[in-house]
């Protein structure tokens, strides 16, 4: 017979267990300046690895073409590269910039809507939005049974909140209050600039990485053929080469995946303790979470792992069950237990 202290803690238990290992002393203001400095380093991080896989790209360029060994060869080609990859970034994020929140609206069949369809959602945003002194954002209606929401948009004059139908029916106004003041937190932080940005670059590098693969194969047949007809130790070098980029293209995506999580992971720390600060109510947000976690169908049928880390919680049902209670670094989102239990110690 199974010992009933085997059995799984509840979200409850789990909340009240994580509340004490936060000091009283925590402030929203704390988290802010924490999360800003995270933030530059995640940033930094980025365009370190989109330089370095330009870089290995351009080194990668010339085996291929045989250049053997020479370091007055490899080395201009590696600088090219990098100026390459920071032109080609710099054209993506352009692009993400003015383009990227309507691809992504496009992609979750969203349909905007209008203050007549939905007069108590546009109350809230209205609300939501005076609290923290935006403007209004477009509001848009995902027709999907899931709880879930995002925002997005490059700067808070070009915000849209977006809603599931599931959200919208299931849960009170006061718990649909503060998911919103959740998702204007994140246009008041200017995390959906980030998101959208991020979300561009990590696509760039994993793009950068299947060209590495295929040019480092090519540049193996290459070398073998300019081995055979060179004394002067090129194929050695060309070898060498293609090893490193090789080594780049495999833990690039990886680092960029990292990157990636642990900032949106920080960001909604910060956005559920900026609903707080909005609204003056952390148990609406703690039982609208709450919510969410227990939503039996979780799964919002457009999303995907580009587009999971915008949700207020993953989206993605297989992900969701597995990071749900765990604490992964490659998860999306926090524990929803470790969230609550934040924003209850906040309270205190």
């Amino acid at each position: 017979m199974p010992d009933p202290a085997d059995k799984p803690a509840s979200l409850h238990d789990r909340v009240q267990q994580e509340m004490r290992a936060y000091p009283t002393n925590v402030t929203f203001h704390d988290l802010i300046r924490k999360n800003k400095r995270q933030s530059v380093l995640l940033i930094g991080g980025m365009l370190l690895l989109v330089t370095a896989l330009g870089s290995a790209l351009g080194a990668v360029a010339v085996a291929y073409g045989g250049g053997g060994g020479d370091l007055t060869v490899f080395l201009p080609s590696v600088i090219l590269g990098g100026i390459a990859a920071l032109v080609v970034g710099s054209i993506a994020t352009i692009w993400s910039w003015f383009s990227g929140s309507k691809t992504i609206l496009r992609m979750m069949g969203a349909i905007e809507m209008n203050q007549d369809a939905d007069p108590e959602l546009f109350n809230v945003v209205d609300e939501m939005r005076i609290a923290a002194g935006l403007p209004m954002p477009k509001v848009y209606l995902i027709n999907d049974t899931a709880l879930n929401a995002f925002a997005t948009g490059r700067d808070p004059e070009h915000g849209v909140v977006a809603v599931t139908r599931g959200l919208r029916d299931k849960l009170n106004r006061d718990q649909l209050q503060a998911v919103i003041a959740h998702e204007m937190s994140h246009i008041r932080h200017y995390d959906i600039r980030f998101s959208l940005l991020m979300a561009t670059l990590v696509g760039l590098i994993v793009f950068a990485c299947d060209a590495a693969f295929r040019m480092a194969f090519y540049a193996r047949l290459g070398g073998r053929r300019s081995s055979r007809s060179s004394n002067n130790g090129g194929g050695a070098a060309i070898i060498i080469v293609i090893v490193i980029a090789i080594i780049l293209a495999i833990l690039a995506p990886i680092l960029a995946r990292f990157i990636q999580m642990a900032y949106s992971r920080q960001r909604e720390y910060l956005a559920d303790a900026g609903a707080v600060e909005l609204t003056r109510n952390p148990e609406a947000l703690a039982s609208a979470l709450a919510a969410i976690a227990g939503d039996e169908e979780p799964l919002v049928e457009a999303a995907n792992r580009g587009t999971a880390h915008m949700f207020i919680a993953n989206p993605l049902k297989k992900a969701r069950a597995a990071h749900q209670n765990m604490n992964s670094r490659f998860a999306s989102h926090p524990p929803m237990d470790k969230r609550i239990a934040r924003i209850l110690a906040l309270a205190r």
